[in-house]
């Protein structure tokens, strides 16, 4: 329960007075959500939007395939301009970050035509969104302007807290987008969010490498690329094979309140 007189996430993002909550708990969870692959299917226009960038950066389109594979938005760039022998300086890549985000913006109609949401998301942030002992938000490779219009575009967006979500745009290595989240959520609501009560919900082994590495609970959720066994062998705490069932969602979550995280390690993912 959150002590009499801190703050409590309230406002835009849901009042949580007088909802369920974790008997005992000494404070809520934060939990953080992937987007791609996890609360949506993108159908290819995120590779359509990196490819698109290049081009409009070059001049002319890549010719090596690109592989997002979990990165965040300027490592997926980086990556990009260096296999074209691209020097990525810091005002390259503030370009190239500039322009992508302009790319996803022009591009929203066609991610709701090619896209979809994941069965089963909206009716889990909206369970965890009932209950008085949750933050929700968003841990992603996404610039916070991508992220944004990607959420929004599948109606996803009410619940999450995106003031205290973590981006590519905050760091290029997703293994520290962790501590970024914590560090917000600490700084909005005024209370502590330790690794131990933070989850992550994740579709790669990228995912859950990157919360082990901090210390979290991990949830793998076999909506992406990865089945169940390489999530579990990547270290998840839990995994389900997809947010259908809202209950197995919910309970797989509060198992970071029953069990102990795994234990971190030097995987940065």
């Amino acid at each position: 329960m959150i002590a009499k007189g801190e703050r409590t996430p309230s406002g835009e993002h849901g009042d949580h007075t007088g909802r369920e909550s974790a008997p005992g708990a000494a404070g809520p969870l934060l939990v953080l959500w992937d987007i791609d692959g996890t609360l949506i299917d993108n159908g290819g226009v995120s590779k359509e939007a990196y490819a698109l960038t290049f081009t409009r950066l070059t001049g002319r389109p890549p010719e090596h395939p690109i592989v997002p594979a979990g990165r965040t938005d300027p490592a997926v760039l980086r990556l990009v301009l260096r296999q074209h022998g691209i020097d990525a300086t810091p005002d390259v890549m503030a370009q190239a970050v500039e322009e992508l985000n302009r790319v996803f913006g022009s591009l929203m109609s066609r991610l709701a035509e090619r896209g979809h949401v994941q069965m089963g998301a909206p009716a889990a942030i909206a369970a965890l969104a009932g209950r008085g002992d949750v933050v929700q938000s968003v841990l992603t490779g996404n610039t916070r302007h991508n992220a944004q219009v990607k959420v929004s575009v599948f109606g996803l967006a009410g619940a999450l807290d995106y003031e205290v979500g973590a981006y590519g745009s905050d760091t290029e290595v997703r293994a520290d987008l962790v501590p970024v989240a914590r560090r917000k959520a600490t700084a909005k609501y005024g209370i502590p969010f330790p690794p131990a009560p933070t989850v992550l919900i994740g579709d790669t082994p990228r995912d859950i490498r990157a919360g082990r590495s901090s210390g979290v609970f991990a949830v793998g959720v076999a909506t992406g690329a990865y089945g169940v066994d390489a999530l579990t062998a990547s270290g998840a705490n839990a995994v389900l094979p997809d947010l259908r069932d809202t209950s197995a969602v919910v309970g797989a979550v509060l198992g970071a309140r029953r069990d102990r995280p795994g234990r971190p390690t030097d995987e940065t993912g």
